[in-house]
């Protein structure tokens, strides 16, 4: 699979009163690795949008394994693992600068809606994208 490397810094405003990365700041990154690998593949937020879809989060799971601290660089890397009718999943893995040490790893999985909020097919743009991106990717056949 294909995954798209982001390099990101620990701010003082991502960190606790102990210089760790506060917990949360994992999931915005997994925001930052997300929106990378769409521009990697063509795939543009902002025109989703404007098309009249969006891809709200449905799901994320998180695991810790050791703390990024202020000023450190870290590696984020994000594929997607599945593509099916009105949802995908998006795995994430972050690193050490080095990529020595994996300092969490997770996903998310986000549906397809409408400016209503109605579940709807993921429109061909999109998946078409992904697709050439993930020759074999897991899921839905291609859309009609």
């Amino acid at each position: 699979m294909n995954r798209t490397p982001v390099k990101i810094r620990a701010i003082y405003a991502d960190t606790d009163a102990m210089g760790i990365v506060y917990h949360t700041n994992y999931i915005r990154w997994f925001e930052v690795g997300r929106t990378e690998l769409f521009r990697d593949m063509g795939i543009f937020y902002a025109e989703v949008e404007a098309a009249g879809f969006n891809l709200p989060l449905t799901q994320v799971y998180c695991h810790y394994h050791l703390p990024a601290h202020y000023d450190e660089m870290v590696l984020v890397e994000t594929e997607i693992a599945y593509l099916k009718r009105a949802s995908m999943k998006f795995t994430c893995l972050i690193w050490d600068e080095n990529r020595k040490n994996l300092l969490t790893e997770g996903y998310t999985v986000h549906a397809c809606t409408d400016r209503c909020g109605k579940i709807v097919r993921i429109p061909a743009i999109i998946a078409d994208k992904i697709r050439s991106f993930y020759p074999k990717i897991e899921g839905a056949k291609a859309n009609p």
